[in-house]
């Protein structure tokens, strides 16, 4: 016994986050080239946009269906080989990408491939495993700084991935891609779960799986915050996916959209560390109506202004800020109404919707621009789509339901 717990007492609270953040670095950051292999994969093979857009679109929603699966694996079996798992799936679909030449091809391996091993390395599995390592006061915090870590990956690895397309050649980034990812595996070892404390004889019984779905499910707030959640992933998946494409039509050099997609990332490691700091001040659900409503603001702003270089990154500094400002934040509230102990699980389905909102965006994208000429139909549902999703958050209930016990609260 005392062997095994000096072979575990490495794994502190800052070690995992320390690795946690690595790995979000790399699945975020591999994951938002995507915009970037937009025109070059359609150049250069028979695939055209509204195909790429739909392999990505496909990515997105087998990511969010089988998070929440993902996540319950994780919390029977173990975090750690999950997103080892998760890790191997991803790079090797990186690997088999990088051949692509039909659209049956990107839907197996850009579609399924690398939505199956995003599930398994994402924001609810990583960072449930660290939340359970620290205490509640520092809760949000810690959340912020992981989600924060996506954000540091997308900053340094989508110009990496200019750098390497321009170079290289697509095919050949995807590869390089692929051997980044695959560091997922290693790093996986510090994510095993922590060792479970007796049981309290005094403490109420233990809650099973089915229960706290059933709880889930029948809490208003819950269904508010995953309906929500749909707008969020809305918004950054068309962003990620054509924003690059836009400012091309719009005449910018092709360095301005991975310049935007740079400094998003920038500004949203700041934008995530200070809403998520903010979270264990002030009430969550007014901050996320705050964020959904400046986003639409940002939007609006952006697409009535001639597009230039300069627009462009004042654009994505603000968009920035408020990025991924909502993971913290959703996650916590998730945490704060119904506790720990299956937090991974239900933080998988509100993503689900999350990631339903992001094949809209992916998809609808492609589709408009291919048979309009123009994105502008699609920017105006997503600033329609963001005053929506800040009215939804302001009724939820965030109290912590009774069942739960002082420490988890």
């Amino acid at each position: 016994m005392s062997n095994q717990v000096a072979k575990q007492s490495w794994r502190t609270p800052m070690v995992v986050l320390t690795c946690g953040t690595i790995i979000l670095f790399i699945s975020f950051g591999a994951r938002n080239i995507f915009g970037l292999l937009l025109e070059p994969v359609t150049n250069s093979t028979g695939l055209n946009i509204s195909d790429f857009s739909l392999a990505v679109a496909a990515q997105a929603v087998i990511w969010g269906l089988t998070t929440p699966i993902t996540a319950s694996l994780a919390e029977r079996y173990g975090t750690a080989r999950m997103i080892a798992l998760g890790g191997t799936l991803y790079a090797t679909g990186l690997f088999l990408m990088s051949l692509v030449a039909t659209p049956i091809h990107m839907h197996l391996t850009a579609g399924m491939m690398l939505g199956l091993g995003l599930s398994a390395t994402g924001f609810p599995i990583i960072l449930a495993s660290i939340t359970k390592r620290v205490d509640a006061k520092r809760r949000s915090l810690f959340l912020g700084i992981g989600s924060a870590a996506g954000s540091s990956g997308q900053l340094a690895l989508v110009p990496l991935g200019q750098f390497f397309i321009s170079d290289y050649g697509w095919a050949i980034s995807v590869i390089l891609f692929g051997s980044i990812v695959a560091l997922i595996v290693p790093l996986a070892a510090a994510m095993k779960d922590p060792k479970k404390e007796a049981k309290n004889p005094n403490a109420a019984p233990e809650q099973k799986l089915v229960a706290a779905l059933s709880e889930a499910m029948s809490h208003r707030g819950f269904l508010l915050l995953t309906a929500g959640y749909f707008v969020c992933g809305y918004q950054v998946m068309f962003l990620g996916t054509h924003l690059p494409n836009f400012l091309t039509q719009a005449g910018q050099d092709p360095w301005v959209g991975a310049t935007a997609l740079s400094l998003i990332g920038l500004f949203n490691i700041v934008g995530t560390l200070m809403w998520g700091a903010m979270g264990g001040r002030w009430r969550m659900k007014y901050l996320l109506s705050s964020i959904y409503l400046l986003r639409s603001i940002a939007l609006t702003v952006f697409i009535i202004l001639p597009v230039t270089p300069s627009s462009t990154y004042i654009f994505a500094a603000a968009i920035g800020l408020l990025w991924l400002a909502t993971v913290p934040l959703t996650s916590g509230l998730v945490a704060r109404i119904f506790g720990l102990k299956y937090m991974a699980t239900l933080t998988g389905i509100v993503f689900f919707s999350h990631q339903l909102g992001s094949f809209a965006g992916a998809w609808l994208g492609g589709v408009f621009f291919e048979n309009t000429g123009s994105y502008d139909t699609i920017w105006w549902i997503g600033v329609m789509l963001g005053v929506i999703a800040a009215a939804l958050h302001f009724p939820i209930d965030d109290k912590p339901l009774d069942r739960l016990q002082p420490a988890e609260v």
